[in-house]
């Protein structure tokens, strides 16, 4: 089976069989040995080798390898080789990820999917596909992570996967957030101590980095942190197009405190931005997974690669998680009125005021006491129902996405089937609190679009990379109380107290975020004529999935407001993916048809 994949490096078990096949720099990976055991990790991390090894010769069972893998900053892969049986990890929230697929009984994991296909020739769930047509921002959690492909299964988030002698595997959970007990000033140096080891993971004294420097505190505090641990920095900033955007004012503030770095400002009439097709002729095949919500700024990232590895970097810092570890989610204000009920009810009315929800509907909201189960099988009800008005306040488990309009009646049955079967069969919420499991589920969506990212740009010589969506940054950031990560009247407290010291006071001081609908509807006014031409011959419409008679009338007259745009960003998505992928057929089962539900074994 190794010598079908024609994987340029090899790591061998201590029989010689082969334990790890694949294509990865050599300074990527890391392999130690105690005995017959071996150890294996592949990615960003530092670990001292000495103490790693003496842990790896104390190991009675894969489970004692918690220990190992609980306490390396950055993102990577981990994988353990103990008395014939084998542990595989990627990171919490899928920036590094495992799939799995069977082949003549014996269970096969791959970092990316693209190895599975050519071992099993997987063909199109079309009802997951279907799925991804949902908006605003795809098929909620745990339906996310599932690719469009039958018989290959991702790991569930916080597991490890096992693997015997006989190629049978089961998935074990070994992670799960930490309680909430930090205050403000304990979590922000748990955090700043996070980061600091992510960024030096990540960081060669000297070497070139690359990082978006959007103006935003996220962004802007990891080009600080990457500047003090001695990177040779190279930024980007994509000039909004809204004179009201206050970006650019706030990114030019950042560069003057970096003077060593070298700055580049990219004009907002630049031919590469959003709404693009997304996955074009040049681009065949390079969405294994399926479909992505990010597709339409595709154009955008692999210029961006262009100009990055021009300058000599290898990787590129975004500030993808920031939003969620520090900023606040929908669920932010049914948690706050549980955690404190005195202050949380007062910041609850601020965020009220904000958004001129109505009291009646905000109480509403408040009481509302439905499980994760229930309100995913409410979701479930509602997808072909139109969106909720603008000024309803939603603090359920799950974002409530829609199918748009011209999606047919089977595309609604089996979205709405396997949204069922996940509520009811699926691995139950991420946490037990609704805005901890909202901000898990929304950092594996980073993770996932991270990931996705680096499969499209394999090749360019740069990787994309997220910082916070390290394990251990995510872990310090959600241990801090949800009162103290939201104080009222401050914006990201957390986060710019954690930097604060390093990222200059005047920087810090913003406290709101730039708004791009410009740009969103200035992208489709700029590629109507390619997507009208996705209309004639639709391959989605050949499935059964849409009406393409209603999708063009959209894209003619999509309405007044962004989130009008949200719908026909997938469809684009979904049609352009299946024309850039031909080896993709429909599997052998009718639209309809019932497939096994995701679960935590495998076999």
């Amino acid at each position: 089976m190794a010598g079908r994949l024609r994987a340029k490096r090899r790591v061998d078990h201590a029989s010689g069989r082969p334990w790890i096949v694949g294509d990865w720099r050599e300074s990527e990976i890391t392999t130690l040995h105690a005995g017959p055991r071996r150890l294996a990790v592949l990615g960003h991390t530092r670990l001292d080798e000495t103490t790693t090894v003496a842990a790896l010769g104390r190991l009675r069972s894969l489970h004692d390898a918690d220990a190992i893998a609980s306490r390396l900053p950055g993102v990577f892969h981990l994988a353990v080789s103990l008395d014939g049986k084998t542990r595989v990890q990627g990171s919490v929230v899928g920036t590094r990820q495992i799939f799995t697929a069977v082949l003549d009984g014996v269970t096969i994991a791959a970092s990316g999917l693209e190895p599975l296909l050519r071992l099993t020739g997987a063909d199109l769930d079309e009802r997951v596909l279907a799925a991804r047509l949902l908006a605003p921002g795809g098929p909620p959690w745990p339906l996310a992570q599932r690719p469009v492909r039958r018989g290959i299964t991702p790991l569930t988030t916080g597991h490890w996967l096992e693997l015997d002698r006989d190629g049978r595997a089961r998935q074990i959970r070994w992670w799960e957030l930490p309680e909430p007990t930090l205050g403000l000033a304990e979590g922000a140096a748990a955090v700043r101590s996070a980061l600091d080891d992510a960024i030096t993971a990540r960081v060669t004294t000297g070497g070139t980095l690359s990082a978006d420097l959007s103006g935003g505190l996220d962004s802007t505090s990891l080009c600080f942190l990457a500047h003090a641990a001695g990177a040779d920095l190279v930024t980007y900033h994509v000039m909004p197009i809204d004179s009201a955007n206050a970006d650019t004012v706030w990114a030019r503030r950042a560069a003057e405190s970096l003077p060593a770095a070298r700055h580049h400002m990219l004009s907002a009439d630049r031919a590469e931005n959003l709404f693009d097709v997304g996955y074009t002729a040049d681009l065949v095949g390079a969405a294994p997974e399926g479909p992505s919500t990010w597709a339409s700024g595709l154009a955008h990232i692999q210029d961006l690669a262009k100009r990055a590895t021009a300058e000599g970097a290898t990787l590129h810092l975004t500030g993808f998680g920031g939003d969620e570890l520090f900023g606040r989610m929908p669920a932010c204000a049914w948690s706050l009125a549980r955690a404190t009920p005195v202050d949380g009810l007062r910041l609850v009315n601020r965020y009220r005021l904000a958004n001129r929800w109505p009291w009646r509907s905000t109480l509403r909201a408040l009481l509302d006491r439905s499980t994760f189960t229930q309100n995913l099988g409410a979701v479930a009800a509602r997808i072909d129902t139109p969106p909720p008005p603008v000024d309803e306040p939603d603090f359920g488990w799950v974002f409530a996405p829609r199918l748009p309009s011209w999606a047919t009646p089977d595309a609604v049955a089996a979205v709405r089937d396997l949204l069922v079967e996940a509520a009811t069969q699926g691995p139950g919420p991420l946490d037990a609190d609704r805005a901890r499991h909202q901000a898990l589920a929304s950092l594996v969506f980073e993770g996932t679009t991270v990931r996705q990212v680096n499969t499209a740009l394999a090749g360019t010589g740069i990787t994309w990379d997220a910082p916070f969506l390290d394990d251990r940054v995510v872990e310090a950031a959600l241990a801090t109380r949800i009162d103290q990560r939201l104080l009222g009247g401050r914006f990201k407290p957390l986060l710019t107290t954690a930097v604060r010291g390093l990222v200059p006071a005047d920087v810090l001081d913003r406290r709101d975020k730039g708004e791009f609908s410009a740009e969103a509807f200035r992208g489709l006014a700029r590629n109507r004529a390619r997507i009208l031409e996705l209309c004639e011959d639709s391959r989605l419409a050949r499935l059964g999935l849409i009406d393409p008679v209603a999708f063009r009338a959209a894209v003619l007259n999509p309405g007044p407001m962004s989130h009008h745009l949200m719908p026909i960003d997938t469809t684009v998505g979904c049609e352009s993916w299946l024309r850039t992928h031909p080896r993709t057929r429909p599997g052998t089962h009718p639209l309809p048809a019932t497939q096994d539900p995701h679960s935590g074994e495998l076999g």
